[in-house]
């Protein structure tokens, strides 16, 4: 009786984290077989499971089912445990018989107890605030009191977009708090997006219920770029006939909104807007006119070169100018 005892303590001590295991006896012509064959319990839950320990073999009470909670019953060569609250993060479970030879036929049946992080939380390393574009950044997920780790998947997200999965690299049955960071480097197009991660526990196909999902806040993000210009560049020189309607169109995206500054030709008033408009040109409009926009992020300029000309004046291709009687005349 003092060699099942040892065998039986040898054996849970060196409990597999795998499906049924039976151990290798050649002596031994079946094994005990578990239903479920393995168990996925929430910690705090009840839990259930039955042993068939042989259809043969077994003699008199030279069978049982060892483990440190909860309740055995027996009915035949059926072994029955229950418990109500499963909080034992080391419980096992290790069913045998004896042969009438002495050996000692096992089997264990693995039990994955889990816990749901309590929390979870996303924000950047080291960094508060706006970010700027095309700089790196790391986004970090905080998971709080979570078990078993090793069976965790963190996908950080930006909106709907999945940016990346990560697992972790140690083992503990018992809830422990881990950290999972990503690297990301922002652009425009991100400007307003949201952050956020999301855990769940794989834990295999024993359990019919979907994995246990428990997410992160949303962390907007505010991202900085410095003023484009919407239009394209201008031609050389913008010839206009005197007394049209002149647009300068200097408008520009950026984050923080850019402010215009206006360079205009002497005499001209000042202005801050971004399009540039003037009713009715004359010649005192001639000249250069330069747009400065800036932000906290950069500065751009664009130039308008301004040609004003009299609207007699205009001179068609192939045709030179000559002067009569104080007119013009447009001659081959």
């Amino acid at each position: 009786m003092f060699m099942h005892f040892i065998l039986l303590v040898s054996y849970s001590l060196t409990f597999l984290c795998t499906h049924q295991v039976s151990s290798f006896d050649p002596s031994c012509t079946e094994f005990p077989v578990f239903t479920p064959s393995a168990l996925v319990v929430k910690y705090g839950d009840p839990a259930n499971v039955t042993c068939d320990v042989c259809q043969k073999d077994c003699r008199g009470d030279s069978f049982g089912l060892e483990t440190p909670v909860g309740e055995v019953r027996q009915n035949g060569t059926t072994m029955i445990w229950t418990v109500d609250r499963l909080t034992e993060w080391d419980t096992y479970l290790i069913c045998y018989y004896n042969t009438d030879d002495g050996d000692q036929c096992t089997s264990t049946v693995d039990i994955t107890i889990y816990q749901p992080p309590e929390s979870v939380s996303i924000s950047f390393v080291n960094h508060t605030g706006m970010m700027f574009e095309n700089q790196q950044y790391t986004l970090q997920c905080s998971v709080q009191n979570v078990a078993p780790v090793q069976s965790l998947t963190v996908t950080f997200y930006r909106g709907n977009t999945a940016l990346g999965h990560l697992q972790a690299n140690s083992e503990h049955k018992k809830p422990v708090n881990e950290t999972f960071t990503l690297n990301i480097t922002p652009s425009r197009e991100h400007d307003g997006a949201q952050y956020w991660c999301e855990t769940k526990l794989e834990l295999g196909p024993p359990t019919s219920q979907r994995p246990p999902v428990v997410t992160s806040e949303k962390l907007p993000a505010i991202v900085h770029y410095g003023p484009e210009l919407k239009e394209p560049p201008n031609p050389d020189v913008i010839t206009i006939t005197e007394g049209d309607t002149l647009h300068l169109n200097c408008s520009s995206v950026g984050n923080p909104s850019p402010s215009y500054t206006w360079t205009l030709p002497t005499n001209s008033p000042s202005y801050s807007g971004s399009v540039l408009t003037i009713k009715s040109v004359g010649f005192e409009h001639e000249g250069q006119y330069i747009c400065t926009v800036s932000n906290t992020v950069g500065t751009v300029t664009k130039e308008f070169n301004i040609d004003v000309q009299g609207e007699c004046c205009q001179i068609l291709p192939g045709k030179r100018v000559t002067e009569v009687q104080s007119q013009y005349y447009f001659t081959n």
